[in-house]
């Protein structure tokens, strides 16, 4: 019996221990659990606090892009030549919106998408964050956007915005000089700084708005919005607001513009105009253009091969990248070389039968007037744009040297000009001529450089720039829009070689026997010329100063025309084309004649 007792006393002894060593390492346990929570506990609260502090900040507060205001373009006299007018876009916040291609689906169903709409959307929203809005559809009329607002419960995460549209009140008439913007592409992303284009959809594509798209643009501001749990903006919180564009005020004369555009009548062409003292642009004409409008919210494919298609090219600038033979408007330049070489004198005399040979050579280069001028000296040569004299003069010259004096005035090399895409023209040379053709020079293409024919090739801006060294008797500034540079001295000669073609080209317009004569009277001032004629058409030996009616309009001559005035104190300069308009003097010189008398009447 007491060894029964003492029996069950051992045995409960040990189920005591068994039970408090489980209950101990129970309470280590829970001990262990909770020194670990507490650990946890502090790791969050304390070392990591500022890390979720910051993810639940950003769950409740996001940061918004905010689109500068794009500067305005004037003119001289401050006309609005560009502006920004009042619209509304469709926008999408993609994390907001479960199904995008449904959405975009149900939103062409309502007020209609192009392709071209869908497909700037994807490349936008793939640049974007998403919780930015992307731009679905812009510049909404009144009908599309109460459509929209009557269906505002089929979309979901979709917003109506007011912004600023591009707007050119002139249209046409200053497409080449401004260019245009449209919506940014994937070329645009590329070269454009991403963090300050974030809220922008649109950028400068050509012209003015291409060239200056940084001081158009401005700076992009941000805000940081409180949003509720549908992600919609509660309030802001603070805001940086964006930098405006410049403003630019361009030195064009838009009244000079207009004019020049109505002076080409129904011709093709170009017109240039040119501040001689500080190479600021008065004119900048390119016709036919196009109206730039069409390109701001995306042009239609129809309308775009039209102007792609249209045997006029529209979109061709011809100012800024055509190119044309000069004709005898390079003619006061080849004298200049002349005399300075030593090759001529004011009073030199050529006699001009009607056609000129090289010495030893049976090929006849033909005068412009059958039967010749007979005996004629500098002026009366320039006077009369007499073939066979710079003929002669240009064999004496040698065709390198003939190069060097037309580089000095800006031949075969761009201007300088404040605008994208300008063309460098072709400047003969023996050593142009190996380098590019691999060729050897030939002593007539030496002839007919002479009178502005052969491979030489001008733009007619560079024309105008020549014109207005020439006007300023070797100092000029290269042709700017905006930001003005000082003149400098290009070329150097003697004051009578400068007086010398001078009057030559005085006696153009007011010489009894003058190219451009019939323009004497519609001006108020006396100016200096010279025709031209730019072959498009057979003739290699001479200049027809008028067009053969019997030859289709497309393969008549260019008509060309360079001018300064006043004559005794030069401050504009103009150099006009007018494709297949014939005879320099016929068309090209009334128009200068226009717009010269315009300039005029508006000089103080």
């Amino acid at each position: 019996m007491i060894l029964a007792e003492s029996t069950g006393t051992m045995l409960d002894s040990d189920n005591r221990r068994t039970v408090d060593r489980r209950i101990w390492f129970l309470v280590a346990f829970m001990v262990l659990a909770l020194l670990g929570v507490l650990a946890r506990f502090a790791q969050l609260q304390i070392l990591e606090h500022g890390t979720y502090a910051a993810r639940a900040e950003n769950n409740r507060v996001r940061l918004r892009a905010i689109a500068p205001n794009r500067g305005l373009i004037l003119d001289r006299t401050g006309r609005v030549l560009a502006e920004n007018r009042p619209a509304y876009r469709l926008v999408m916040v993609p994390e907001r919106v479960s199904d995008i291609e449904s959405t975009l689906d149900t939103v062409d169903s309502l007020v209609g998408l192009t392709d071209s709409e869908r497909e700037q959307f994807r490349l936008v929203r793939l640049r974007n964050r998403p919780f930015q809005p992307v731009t679905i559809k812009g510049n909404l009329d009144e009908e599309q956007v109460a459509i929209l607002a009557l269906d505002r419960h089929r979309l979901e995460g979709l917003d109506i915005e007011p912004y600023l549209i591009r707007h050119y009140p002139y249209g046409e008439a200053l497409a080449h000089v401004l260019g245009y913007v449209a919506r940014l592409d994937e070329s645009d992303l590329n070269r454009l700084d991403a963090d300050n284009y974030r809220a922008t959809t649109h950028t400068g594509k050509t012209g003015i708005e291409r060239y200056y798209e940084e001081q158009l643009h401005g700076r992009s501001g941000v805000e940081r919005v409180e949003t509720n749990a549908q992600g919609r903006m509660v309030k802001v919180l603070e805001r940086t607001p964006p930098v405006p564009g410049r403003d630019l005020r361009l030195t064009l004369d838009l009244d000079l513009q207009l004019a020049a555009i109505e002076a080409l009548g129904e011709h093709p062409g170009a017109v240039v105009a040119l501040d001689i003292e500080t190479g600021g642009v008065l004119a900048l004409v390119s016709k036919p253009g196009f109206d730039p409008n069409l390109f701001v919210n995306g042009i239609s494919h129809s309308a775009y091969r039209a102007l792609l298609e249209s045997p006029q090219r529209p979109l061709f600038n011809r100012f800024l990248a055509g190119g044309y033979e000069p004709g005898s408007t390079v003619k006061p330049f080849i004298a200049l070389a002349g005399l300075d070489a030593g090759r001529i004198t004011p009073e030199t005399r050529v006699f001009s039968s009607g056609s000129f040979r090289l010495p030893g050579h049976s090929r006849e280069y033909k005068d412009w007037r059958r039967g010749g001028h007979g005996w004629v000296d500098l002026e009366s040569a320039l006077e009369q744009s007499v073939n066979v004299f710079f003929y002669d003069l240009a064999h004496n010259l040698g065709i390198d040297r003939i190069s060097r004096e037309l580089a000095l005035f800006g031949f075969g090399q761009t201007t300088g000009i404040d605008l994208p895409g300008e063309f460098d023209g072709v400047l003969p040379s023996r050593s142009w001529k190996r380098r590019t053709l691999d060729q050897a020079w030939f002593p007539g293409e030496t002839v007919i450089t002479g009178i502005g024919q052969g491979f030489i090739v001008v733009t007619p801006l560079q024309l105008a720039h020549a014109a207005a060294t020439l006007a300023g008797r070797g100092r000029a500034a290269p042709p700017r829009l905006v930001d003005l540079e000082p003149p400098a001295m290009l070329v150097e000669h003697r004051p009578e070689h400068w007086d010398a073609v001078f009057n030559g080209m005085h006696a153009v317009v007011h010489g009894a026997r003058g190219t451009a004569r019939a323009i004497a009277a519609s001006i108020p001032v006396e100016i200096g010329g010279k025709t031209g004629t730019s072959q498009v058409f057979g003739r290699p030996d001479d200049e027809v100063e008028d067009d053969d009616e019997e030859l289709p309009w497309f393969l008549r001559n260019h008509a060309l025309f360079i001018a300064f005035a006043p004559y005794e104190n030069p401050t504009i300069a103009v150099a006009v084309v007018a494709e297949h308009g014939g005879g320099g003097s016929s068309v090209a010189a009334p128009v200068a004649a226009g717009i010269l008398a315009r300039a005029m009447r508006k000089a103080p």
